[in-house]
């Protein structure tokens, strides 16, 4: 008899043990990651986001299952079959997320948030993006307000502000060149900057190229028509090939001595003084978002976007050194070293 209660005992003490893990399994929460192309930049935004979780108590591992989806996409071979199929892929892995029901998820990039956004919100699942450039482009109301069921977190900087602090670098600055793709992010840059830059006294020349063509002939063409400086916009153009357009940018900047500024925070553009937002600090705002909304502590569409209110400034200085080139100390002073 001894016996047989010292087996019911164990029996029933395994069974807690396995009701509690099974308890804990289902005790987690549970987040969604979408994205499309695995970029250095996207994945500073994700750290930034899963970061910031951690700090509100969220931990992978414990209390936090995070399942991330990376869609493949050649934006050097893009056309538009290979297009209309990684839009087939976010909008199956939208369905998807619809039926799992996770506790919220996020989205990474412009297109990733613009063609899922839909169907995850319509099945009650609260959806946080961020590294979004332009929310409106994403399906956004507006610049600060999302809409029913979602949030996040933008890239966009103000082009009157960036080029005040370009101009304050710069003070001689007359006309700057923009190369571009059909990338949205980078063609709403040289918009913006076009119909700002006159308010600055400066002019801005742009040339559109193709993802796989080489930057160097439009770097001649548009030297030839008096560019000074040239500027490098939030395009994907300029991240593909291994950044092979930033290591060309830089090798003419260095043979013609014309300084590089960059709208983008990449670690290779080749430029002399960076003015942008940080894609993990953008990461970062994403999770402080997404945690209100685990929490309970808000719903997303009481959430306004948010954006980086202090842009970065950063400064190379070896590549100053070896253009002979020197900036104003009102701009050493607020600006960081490139690491």
């Amino acid at each position: 008899m001894k016996k047989f209660y010292v087996i019911v005992a164990c029996s029933v003490a395994m069974t807690a043990v396995l009701w509690a893990g099974l308890s804990a399994q289902e005790n987690k929460i549970r987040v969604e990651v979408l994205q499309v192309t695995n970029i250095e930049p996207f994945q500073k935004s994700f750290m930034g986001f899963i970061k910031e979780l951690e700090r509100n108590g969220f931990v992978q591992g414990k209390n936090l299952e995070v399942r991330r989806k990376i869609i493949g996409f050649d934006m050097e071979k893009a056309n538009m079959w290979s297009k209309i199929g990684v839009l087939m892929q976010i909008k199956s892995e939208a369905m998807r997320l619809a039926d799992v029901k996770p506790d919220l998820v996020l989205t990474i990039g412009t297109p990733s948030t613009k063609f899922a956004k839909d169907k995850v919100i319509g099945a009650g699942v609260p959806l946080v993006f961020t590294a979004v450039a332009i929310p409106t482009a994403a399906g956004c109301k507006s610049m600060t307000q999302a809409g029913p069921g979602f949030t996040g977190s933008t890239l966009y900087m103000s082009m009157k502000d960036a080029l005040k602090i370009v101009k304050l670098a710069f003070p001689k600055l007359k006309t700057i060149g923009i190369i571009h793709s059909d990338d949205e992010n980078g063609i709403a840059h040289v918009e913006e900057a076009k119909k700002v830059a006159p308010s600055f006294g400066m002019t801005v020349i742009s040339k559109e190229i193709n993802k796989n063509d080489k930057i160097t002939d439009s770097l001649n063409e548009l030297k030839a028509k008096g560019v000074e400086a040239f500027a490098v916009p939030l395009d994907t153009y300029y991240g593909i090939r291994n950044y092979e357009a930033c290591h060309e940018l830089e090798k003419f900047s260095l043979q013609t001595k014309i300084p590089v500024f960059s709208f983008a925070l990449m670690k290779v553009p080749g430029a002399v003084l960076y003015v942008g937002s940080d894609f993990g600090e953008i990461g970062t705002l994403a999770g402080q978002e997404a945690a209100k909304i685990l929490k309970g502590e808000a719903r997303p569409e009481s959430l306004p976007i948010l954006k980086q209110e202090d842009l970065k400034i950063l400064v190379d200085t070896h590549m100053l050194k070896a253009l002979n080139f020197q900036l104003p100390m009102e701009i050493l002073q607020i600006a960081q070293a490139v690491e």
